[in-house]
């Protein structure tokens, strides 16, 4: 797996400041007090070649111009300026005024530059490094560090910054990936995205736009941006994203400063609230890695708000998934992004999951419902399971889902599934749980795989559904409630008889029905509150029983042995609710004769408690039966083991 050029260089030079750091400060404050000098450096060595420019342009125009922001831009060549005459270098000349240098300096920033900064709390870690000796040492580092783009470019600065937070997060048991996916990852999530409009964004300098609700440090828009202007150097891509992690969303907005977007396009906050940075806004292209099983209780009532008073014309129509995992909210709120088709647009999304929302929840659940939803509306094109430990946080097989409100003719109605988890290689030296790395000709047979819905590499396997083979029915299985009717000693004391002597005739006899025992108490000429009661605590449950009826005549279910089968049920059509009952019923009736009805003959499906419920069974699917080690390998193993245990308990062990 290969990785820019310059890349392992930086990252150990910008590492070696830590020590200076340490036991003055506490390992979870390295990257807070670390990342904004890279970032001040970075955007201080974007800026050389222009900064006199800045400065005279500045200074000749001081007192004529209120807005000088537009004209400094341009004398800058970026979105953003600085001027003052200072720089890390020249601050060093001067180390009596260190502290009060840097910050005159920071100020001098435009105002998108210092927000970024700000993020950080900069003043707050200047103080401390200067209360503690420290600053003078920290900024001569920094300022030796040549973090021009001529040097590393900004593929290679993504991968400092993400290997930076990736070290950062380790030491202070953080989950890094929350920030980083992995560079081979996204650039198969970004061909898939784009792989079938290929045509379309060959033309004439097209304009589209991409977003990227939970975009870290900003790596899915870059490589976004990358593939793009390889496959058309003309190609206009306005990218945009929002973060909730201040460092990372600070790393995302400079990055997309020195390429010459509007840096505003990167929005702080929660986009699964109101904070939506990006509110009422549609997009061409829409890719993320939100964050796995993440609890959203903390958002709850806001949601659940917007869910009750919206419904559909909000972004949580489709129901709100358990308050564990906001996996079903990013769908979503991703699926609201997309441009209407009506208008000739459309939208296609990637966005990568755990298993969970594959399967999660039961039928006629919130997550089976939404699942139910993404099938009705044919947003859902394709579902790629990758390798386990592709990530530096986690082992787990991720998903790429693939939705969309513009499939082709062919793919309209049909699934895609693409069983990838055999295609990797493995890393010569593992980063955290990163063991394994998709190549590059792995990648392009996912792709050939995604595209042909045939696989011709033996690493991998294709199945194509139609989206009704989805469902299943969760069929109640009901077994008959038996036993029989006993009074005795204890249950006498119990029903409020003033003379138990009436009772005594009856205490310790069997009846066969609750009819028969209520008509025998009627005879006694008790109350009819002491009726009612004794038929209820005289029922002795008893496998050998009597069917317990009810008043209907019909038989009684016990609900301690109700159970639920999983059953498929082909061609039900979404619309026709009478037709699906009608269907359902045939399929548990064959069920039944098929499966249970030789084992348990007095059992039945209750069709008013059978749900429907829709999910994608990925690894039954793709289920490969291994056959058991044959006993000639096993046995000589097991008598290994019990003569090493014999061992261990005759030495003490």
């Amino acid at each position: 797996m290969s990785q820019p050029k310059g890349f392992q260089d930086k990252v150990s030079l910008i590492w070696s400041v830590a020590d200076i750091l340490r036991g003055d400060f506490k390992p979870h404050e390295y990257g807070q007090t670390i990342l904004p000098f890279v970032v001040l450096r970075r955007l201080e060595c974007a800026l050389e070649k222009s900064k006199d420019k800045v400065i005279r342009k500045s200074k000749s125009l001081e007192g004529k111009i209120n807005d000088l922001e537009t004209i400094l831009n341009k004398e800058s060549g970026h979105n953003f300026y600085n001027t003052s005459p200072l720089s890390l270098t020249k601050i060093l000349q001067d180390p009596d005024k260190v502290a009060s240098n840097l910050n005159s300096y920071i100020r001098a920033f435009s105002a998108s530059a210092s927000e970024v900064l700000d993020k950080y709390g900069f003043p707050d870690k200047i103080k401390k490094l200067e209360e503690q000796g420290l600053l003078y040492q920290i900024i001569g580092k920094f300022a030796d560090l040549d973090l021009s783009e001529e040097s590393v470019s900004n593929e290679a600065m993504g991968y400092v910054f993400e290997e930076l937070l990736r070290k950062f997060s380790e030491m202070s048991n953080e989950t890094a990936g929350e920030h980083y996916t992995p560079r081979e990852v996204i650039r198969l999530m970004v061909s898939l995205l784009f792989v079938t409009d290929s045509k379309a964004l060959a033309g004439q300098a097209p304009i589209r736009s991409i977003y990227d609700p939970a975009c870290g440090t900003g790596g899915m828009l870059s490589v976004a941006e990358e593939y793009l202007k390889e496959l058309n150097p003309k190609i206009n891509l306005n990218v945009f994203g929002q973060e909730l992690n201040a460092e990372t969303w600070a790393i995302a907005r400079s990055d997309l400063m020195i390429k010459g977007q509007d840096p505003t396009r990167i929005a702080y906050g929660n986009s699964l609230t109101s904070e939506d940075g990006h509110s009422g806004t549609k997009f061409d292209y829409i890719i993320s890695n939100p964050p796995y099983g993440v609890d959203w209780k903390k958002y709850q009532n806001e949601i659940q708000d917007e869910f009750s008073n919206l419904g559909h014309k909000g972004r949580y129509g489709a129901g709100l998934p358990r308050v564990s995992d906001g996996s079903f909210l990013f769908i979503q709120h991703m699926l609201s992004k997309m441009k209407n088709k009506s208008d000739g647009n459309g939208s296609r999304m990637a966005v990568i999951l755990s298993a969970s929302p594959l399967t999660s929840g039961g039928a006629d659940s919130s997550e089976s419902n939404i699942r139910k939803w993404i099938l009705e509306n044919d947003y859902l094109e394709a579902v790629i399971a990758i390798p386990d430990q592709m990530f530096y946080n986690t082992k787990i097989f991720t998903y790429i889902w693939i939705l969309t409100n513009r499939k082709s003719e062919t793919r309209k109605g049909k699934v895609v599934l693409v069983d990838a988890r055999k295609a990797f290689s493995k890393m010569r030296k593992g980063l955290g749980e990163k063991q394994k790395y998709i190549s590059d000709e792995d990648l392009e047979s996912i792709l050939l795989a995604y595209e042909d819905g045939i696989s011709g590499n033996e690493k991998i396997s294709v199945v194509t559904n139609d989206t009704l083979d989805f469902q299943y029915v969760e069929g109640c299985l009901e077994f008959p409630l038996k036993g029989l009717w006993v009074i005795t000693e204890e249950d006498a004391t119990k029903m409020m008889v003033e003379d138990q002597e009436k009772l005594r005739g009856i205490i310790g006899k069997t009846f066969t029905s609750e009819a028969n025992l209520t008509e025998k108490l009627k005879d006694l000429d008790l109350r009819q509150a002491s009726i009612k009661l004794a038929t209820k605590i005289a029922f002795k449950e008893m496998p050998d029983g009597e069917k317990v009826i009810d008043k209907n005549g019909l038989q009684k279910p016990n609900v301690k042995m109700r159970t639920s089968e999983y059953i498929q049920v082909e061609n039900l059509d979404f619309s026709s609710m009478s037709d699906q009952k009608a269907k359902i019923s045939k399929a548990l009736d064959a069920y039944f004769d098929e499966n249970i009805r030789r084992h348990q003959p007095e059992s039945w499906f209750d069709i008013d408690r059978t749900k429907l419920g829709f999910q994608i069974p990925f690894s039954r699917i793709f289920y490969e039966h291994l056959p058991a080690k044959s006993k000639d390998l096993i046995i000589p193993r097991l008598e290994q083991l019990m003569d090493k245990q014999i061992g261990w308990i005759r030495n003490g062990k």
